[in-house]
């Protein structure tokens, strides 16, 4: 049986723009009122997810910048993993690299970030990790941005120390996502689930593939796998 879902959030719970399903909140308040523990795993910042927490109705327990950041629950300590320092050492080769190129690189809420570098998705992710190969960073290309992660980080890794925080076995989780920071977290829990949408990677290690994509995967998925969870 399943006691909880660790859900991806851009491209698993939102429509192609980036907007929030309301189909899919919809159904994550209708699981939490059945008990189900419902955890929100992103590359998004701490502060994003507090506010994604409070909006959706969840308990306040999430994975933030792909692992590098966890909280269980309101208002729980924030738990920081990774180097930063190495993440921003490399993010400084890439912005030398293009300095001359008339490239833009913007830096996304490097205020609110403690663990990876996020920056606007405007020069190839490919020649990103090319230029980066002998550094100990992670590039990662979520779709909607590129990440630095220190090597070893990622929602996997937060997800097993969550796991042990709250008590549920790593095998009573369901998890949901559709890019390649999402492969980690897919294997680790007991069942894997990606959308139609979803990175062929994530497809190879899931589970299921909701023949529907974005929100409305999220949608089939939980009412495929409706039956499997444990009620309190």
């Amino acid at each position: 049986m399943l006691r909880a879902i660790l859900t991806d959030v851009d491209g698993t719970i939102t429509d192609q723009g980036r907007s929030l399903h309301t189909g899919a909140i919809e159904v994550i308040r209708e699981l939490v009122s059945r008990g189900v523990e419902v955890v929100l795993a992103s590359g998004n910042t701490a502060c994003f997810m507090d506010a994604l927490c409070r909006m959706i109705g969840t308990s306040g327990t999430f994975i933030g910048e792909n692992g590098g950041v966890y909280r269980v629950g309101f208002p729980g300590e924030l738990h920081i993993h990774g180097d930063q320092q190495v993440c921003l050492a490399a993010f400084q080769v890439i912005q030398k690299h293009y300095r001359d190129t008339g490239a833009h690189l913007q830096l996304l809420s490097p205020q609110y970030r403690y663990a990876d570098v996020a920056f606007s998705r405007t020069v190839p992710p490919e020649e990103v990790e090319k230029l980066l190969a002998d550094y100990d960073v992670r590039v990662i290309d979520t779709g909607f941005a590129i990440h630095l992660q220190a090597k070893g980080v990622n929602k996997a890794t937060a997800f097993m120390d969550l796991s042990n925080d709250l008590g549920i076995p790593a095998g009573e989780f369901l998890a949901i996502g559709d890019a390649i920071n999402d492969v980690e977290l897919l294997k680790a829990a007991g069942i894997g689930v990606t959308v139609a949408n979803g990175h062929p990677e994530a497809k190879a290690v899931a589970g299921y593939i909701a023949k529907k994509g974005y929100g409305d995967g999220f949608i089939e998925a939980m009412q495929h796998y409706s039956s499997h969870f444990l009620e309190r």
